[in-house]
């Protein structure tokens, strides 16, 4: 199908700032797929808190790269048109991608992604619960094998997890992931959705605003081996007191603190740990993408859906993930 010359809607924004009020929604043309790319008709496309991170000025002067800005890098949906470049995808196809944070485009009902961060999205996993993956699924994934160094076979020797911020985004699938290797969860999250974490396998939940859970104190004693810590404002003497010997804390949202936190312990040959982690997209990310829609499909993997919003009213969708409280994953559908 040749879709140059056609226009479609889509929400950007022009400056810095501005939150809700910043997001347009304009008429642009489709975007041509480059040799490599592939163009998509959106079916679901997720928000996560870099995008209105970076309309906020947060990662500048690195991103957004130029304005007008179409935010938004998860996307879920049908090939429409391939570069000559793709061979491994055809028009019709239904996929799943993760755009880079310099490009994203997906709050749109077209986008082109790189054939090389696309990857097949079976009958039996829902445009929605695909869109929730990538960014989300992919840090959590990152944080418990690579920084954490947990095998999600099993394989691996015990290990104490502490996810914080159980219900959202990351924490929803940190704490899944966790369970299909070989650990002892502990989770926080806010009262509502204690049953709900549970549910998702952790083996003992804190809610986050009782003295124990401000504390991170484990029910049954346990010293953590890795804390998976997707908030803010958690002080390193809270964690120290809860880590077991050579126990790190992976900050998913670094700032300042935690980075002279990170030198420091660096310095010092200290055995506790605070980690920042980015997540980069490379040569594993596809692979690592594929897998874990593959556990979706195997249901050993869920996206919980806080809620869904049609690109009409995509800017509803921005205001929910910005108050901070969404139960899992926030999706935009066309």
């Amino acid at each position: 199908m040749n879709m140059a010359g056609k226009l479609m809607r889509a929400v950007q924004y022009y400056s810095y700032g501005g939150g809700v009020a910043g997001l347009k929604h304009v008429e642009v043309p489709v975007p041509a797929p480059k040799q490599d790319e592939v163009l998509i008709k959106l079916e679901a496309a997720s928000i996560n808190p870099v995008d209105w991170k970076i309309q906020k000025g947060e990662l500048r002067p690195f991103l957004p790269p130029k304005f007008p800005f179409i935010p938004v890098t998860d996307v879920a949906g049908e090939v429409v048109e391939c570069g000559s470049g793709v061979k491994n995808f055809k028009a019709g196809d239904k996929v799943v991608t993760i755009h880079k944070l310099l490009s994203g485009g997906g709050l749109a009902e077209f986008c082109v992604a790189k054939g090389s961060q696309t990857v097949p999205r079976p009958p039996e996993v829902s445009p929605a619960e695909a869109a929730g993956i990538p960014v989300a699924a992919l840090t959590a994934h990152l944080a418990l094998t690579q920084s954490a160094g947990v095998k999600l076979d099993g394989s691996g020797p015990q290990k104490n997890i502490l996810v914080i911020a159980a219900s959202g985004g990351v924490g929803h699938y940190a704490v899944q992931l966790a369970k299909l290797g070989n650990t002892h969860v502990t989770a926080t999250c806010g009262a509502r959705n204690m049953e709900l974490v549970k549910s998702l396998g952790a083996d003992e939940v804190l809610d986050y605003k009782t003295p124990d859970g401000a504390a991170l104190r484990s029910p049954s004693g346990k010293k953590y081996d890795a804390v998976v810590y997707g908030a803010t404002g958690i002080p390193w003497s809270t964690f120290e007191l809860n880590l077991s010997e050579n126990g790190k804390v992976i900050d998913l949202e670094p700032g300042v603190s935690t980075m002279w936190t990170f030198a420091l312990k660096k310095l010092t040959f200290a055995k506790k740990q605070m980690v920042p982690l980015y997540l980069r997209i490379n040569s594993e990310t596809q692979e690592n993408l594929n897998n874990l829609v593959k556990l979706v499909k195997e249901g050993k993997l869920k996206t919980v859906v806080d809620s869904k919003y049609p690109l009409s009213k995509a800017e509803d969708a921005w205001a929910k993930s910005m108050d901070g409280h969404a139960t899992g994953k926030i999706i935009v559908e066309p």
